[in-house]
């Protein structure tokens, strides 16, 4: 029988750094993983170099049913820190976009670096290898016995680091759920989130002709003081939208409801329409497309008779109804692309549940973290450093019997 301090279920962002400080805090670790490769996640995030953090954090950044829950976590682990362990590894980084960071030459790099921290902790890790069964004991030292591929084990702490259902091509799946429901905690439903959104195929049919399309946009969705909006880089598939704005925003979008677009946040175009009709004879969407992408302008403007003329012969009644067109762009998604282009997966394990101090849940010796939380990170380095975040907090309230 093998005994350990601590188990850690999932070899992904969370689990890898959970593992390596737990092992140097003098913990006798054991990580294992159901896959053959450590930290796919990270391997094909930011387009192989890893937006690992972002330099500006904090809880606003994230969606939640308790908003609160990551606060306490992301101050006593902070992108600094983590940038620190960089630093000290020689591994060069730099920021592209809004506080995002990026490895410089290769996300292989972060993964090496999490991969060392588990080795100066002696953790001994087990991949391949399926968890069949975990179970209580009622043993004050030895509280779980887990079945797995490679025999069973006794420990005296379980930490679920499983992540959630997004991009199952590289092996998400529902275990770390599974695992919270056989001890009586709460889910919050999952769903996929930072995912593109689909639209009804014929009525997207006019501008599906428009994709690769990408444009900066304003977006927004919600009423009230649940609206929600982002200022992003939009993009046009042949299915619906994705790029930045749409994948921030799916986050938030409900089933059923509308999203707003403008399509030219940083001109306001009835006046300019207006004074284009007094100076120019050139046709409507030449016009528009001095400010907007040609395509968009060809398209838009040739969805309406009104649209299909020289500027200078179009009514100011139907220059203003152009413009506020594409101000207020509204359209109701019939869904996403669901979790195989979903980034992450919203919902999971309910904090309600969980110690925000120390990620245990109401059974005693079983901690959640990282994406199987529910705690749901905006595109651009937050849900990486939620990983580290949580982790940190949970390797530091491990103890052994």
């Amino acid at each position: 029988m093998n005994f350990f301090d601590v188990t850690i279920i999932g070899a992904g962002a969370a689990g890898l750094f959970c593992a390596g400080i737990a092992g140097q805090r003098g913990l006798r670790v054991l990580l294992l993983d159901h896959s053959a490769k450590v930290a796919e996640k990270i391997r094909i995030s930011g387009g192989g170099r890893a937006n690992f953090t972002n330099l500006d954090v904090g809880p606003r950044n994230f969606l939640s049913d308790n908003p609160h829950f990551c606060r306490g976590a992301l101050a006593r682990f902070t992108p600094r820190q983590f940038i620190a362990l960089l630093e000290r590894d020689g591994i060069g980084f730099h920021e592209k976009h809004r506080g995002q960071l990026f490895c410089d030459r290769s996300a292989e790099d972060l993964i090496d670096l999490l991969l060392r921290e588990c080795a100066a902790g002696n953790v001994t890790r087990w991949q391949p290898c399926a968890v069949h069964e975990v179970r209580s004991t009622g043993d004050a030292c030895a509280r779980y016995l887990l079945a797995t591929d490679r025999g069973e084990v006794q420990s005296h702490s379980v930490v679920v680091a499983t992540g959630g259902l997004s991009i199952p091509k590289i092996g998400a799946s529902d275990y770390g759920y599974r695992i919270a429901r056989q001890f009586g905690l709460r889910l919050v439903e999952p769903r996929p989130a930072l995912v593109p959104l689909t639209f009804d195929e014929q009525a997207w049919q006019p501008f599906a002709q428009l994709a690769g399309l990408s444009l900066p946009v304003d977006i927004a969705t919600g009423e009230k003081k649940a609206r929600t909006g982002f200022s992003e880089d939009l993009l046009f598939t042949h299915r619906g939208l994705s790029g930045p704005a749409v994948l921030q925003i799916s986050s938030y979008w409900k089933p059923g409801t509308p999203i707003g677009i403008d399509l030219s946040p940083q001109t306001v175009l009835q006046p300019t329409l207006q004074e284009a009709k007094l100076s120019t004879r050139r046709l409507l969407a030449n016009v528009l497309g001095e400010h907007l992408p040609a395509r968009l302008a060809a398209a838009w403007t040739g969805a309406d008779a009104a649209w299909q003329r020289p500027v200078n012969e179009t009514t100011d009644k139907a220059l203003n109804a152009l413009a506020s067109s594409l101000h207020a762009w509204q359209l109701t998604p019939t869904g996403t692309e669901g979790y195989r282009k979903a980034e992450v997966t919203a919902g999971g394990v309910d904090t309600r549940d969980l110690s925000s101090q120390t990620l245990e849940s109401r059974q005693p010796g079983l901690y959640f973290i990282g994406e199987v939380v529910d705690v749901t990170g905006w595109l651009g380095g937050y849900n990486f450093q939620w990983a580290w975040s949580s982790a940190y907090s949970c390797a530091h309230a491990l103890a052994a019997p």
